[in-house]
């Protein structure tokens, strides 16, 4: 039987990136399922804390007892949830609205009074601000680049994090981002790429 313990099949985000596209955007921004092609028609949004990202997938499952035994007897999934948490550090047009649960009738836009002056209203009845998301890192093993991407087709920031603004560290917005389920239930909630020759 061969040993598996294999250390080349440790994998170490060492750097990566996160990236945002229009949801139901036409034309369609395709997810690139090739690792080699671009990120065409999204938009990354720089850098992250040292955190990183964390991807956390909850699945509720619900237990099914009868009268003739005490041990269950059989098990349903109830729910599932996919969430994807990153602080962003940098603040500009892309970020901010995202974070605030912005989207067309809520960009920023330069005042007119001052130049080099802009303005970002938060709505007082906020609506769905839907997004695709993808995430990207990059480690080696033995000396070649391994790449992993996870994509997902739609979602929408469900919870944000208190921006502390103090003297002494940057000031970050906390992002958390939750997979809903397409129209067309047949397709993924999340799909993860991999060049990565483990998988053969």
């Amino acid at each position: 039987m061969p040993n598996p313990n294999t250390s080349a099949q440790i994998r170490v985000a060492g750097t990566g990136k996160v990236l945002v596209a229009q949801y139901g955007a036409t034309p369609a921004v395709a997810a690139p399922i090739d690792t080699k092609v671009s990120w065409t028609g999204w938009t990354e949004l720089g850098y992250t804390s040292t955190d990183g990202v964390k991807l956390a997938k909850k699945d509720k499952i619900d237990q099914v007892d009868g009268w003739q035994s005490v041990s269950a007897l059989r098990y349903i999934y109830s729910d599932r949830e996919l969430t994807i948490k990153f602080q962003l550090m940098q603040f500009n047009k892309s970020t901010l609205p995202f974070f605030m649960g912005g989207g067309a009738t809520a960009a920023v836009t330069a005042t007119g009074a001052e130049a080099g002056t802009f303005k970002y209203d938060l709505t007082t009845n906020p609506s769905a601000d839907e997004r695709m998301l993808g995430f990207e890192f990059s480690d080696t093993k033995n000396g070649v680049p391994v790449v992993y991407r996870l994509i997902v087709p739609r979602g929408q920031v469900t919870d944000t994090e208190e921006i502390s603004m103090t003297r002494t560290g940057a000031m970050k917005l906390g992002i958390t981002f939750t997979a809903f389920a397409q129209d067309d239930t047949s397709q993924p909630l999340a799909t993860w790429l991999m060049k990565d020759d483990s998988y053969v």
